[in-house]
């Protein structure tokens, strides 16, 4: 009685349709395509909430991934321009103290940074500082060091995460060597 109700019935592990007329057949593909159909709307609706749901994320995520690579080129600069300017310096104890000459070798290796470009042309103000000073090394012998210190150009801050702007210092210690 069962197999009288439904429009197909099990025959040897497969599924068959058993049809009385064309009517019911076209009747069966049009439920069949109206069904595919409001399937497709619904997942593409699905795909549009997804990408709701999850594009904010991935966009912070570009733009935190992109800050921080700014970030470690800046420290990469900075820690480069601060082993040059201490090299210069400890070359003898008349460079020793020479500032100007060791600015314009950090300017020099820090040019390529957006916020020094060929505008900065000192090196006693925002958003470059460098000191130079004589020092007694950690061997008793004097010795040169160098403080640079960098602020970065204004981010995008992600709360928690990453500040509007970043200060980096550093400093090279390095012994005289004549």
């Amino acid at each position: 009685m069962l197999g009288a109700r439904l429009p197909w019935a099990e025959t040897g592990g497969k599924m068959q349709y058993s049809f009385k007329n064309i009517e019911q057949i076209e009747q069966h593909r049009a439920i069949r395509e109206h069904r595919s159909s409001q399937r497709k709307k619904r997942q593409r609706g699905m795909a549009m909430l997804e990408l709701a749901l999850i594009g904010p994320f991935f966009f912070f995520l570009f733009v935190g991934a992109l800050d921080w690579g700014f970030i470690a080129y800046a420290l990469i600069s900075l820690q480069s321009a601060a082993r040059t300017a201490t090299l210069y310096a400890s070359s003898s104890s008349a460079t020793a103290t020479n500032s100007t000459q060791a600015c314009s070798l950090v300017l020099g290796e820090m040019r390529k940074l957006p916020n020094i470009g060929t505008g900065v042309t000192t090196c006693s103000g925002s958003p470059l500082t460098v000191t130079l000073s004589s020092v007694t090394g950690p061997d008793a012998g004097l010795a040169s060091q160098v403080t640079v210190t960098y602020t970065t150009i204004p981010l995008v801050p992600i709360p928690g995460l990453l500040p509007n702007q970043v200060t980096i210092t550093r400093t090279v210690l390095m012994r005289l060597r004549g």
